[in-house]
């Protein structure tokens, strides 16, 4: 019998692209993303925001009001993906969002 993943007990690594997938989703109004913090995206103004997003857990950086990155993710599965795995492989999952994706979600987590 071939063994599975968790007769192995490992996890998958979260890639970029399914951490991309989830805010493309935010952006086109499929999901919902909430405010895990106190202070607002315009409070922060620059640092790390943590958001939730139907059960995922993201901590995005604001860097003067702009969407910079996504620091890590973390999936209701138990998948966790970080920064410095994704620069790895030469990217991180902001920088595979379209123009109008990161506009729209700028606009969402000013709103928050």
């Amino acid at each position: 019998m071939p063994r599975t993943r968790n007769d192995l007990n490992t996890t998958f690594p979260l890639t970029a692209c399914e951490v991309c997938q989830v805010l493309k989703d935010v952006a086109l109004g499929k999901r919902i993303m909430m405010r895990s913090s106190i202070q607002s995206w315009n409070e922060i103004y620059n640092g790390h925001m943590p958001v939730e997003i139907d059960g995922s857990r993201l901590t995005l950086f604001n860097d003067c009001d702009s969407l910079e990155y996504c620091e890590e993710c973390w999936l209701p599965d138990g998948r966790v993906g970080y920064l410095e795995t994704w620069q790895r492989y030469g990217t991180d999952p902001v920088d595979l969002l379209s123009g109008w994706e990161r506009e729209r979600l700028e606009r969402l987590l000013n709103a928050l």
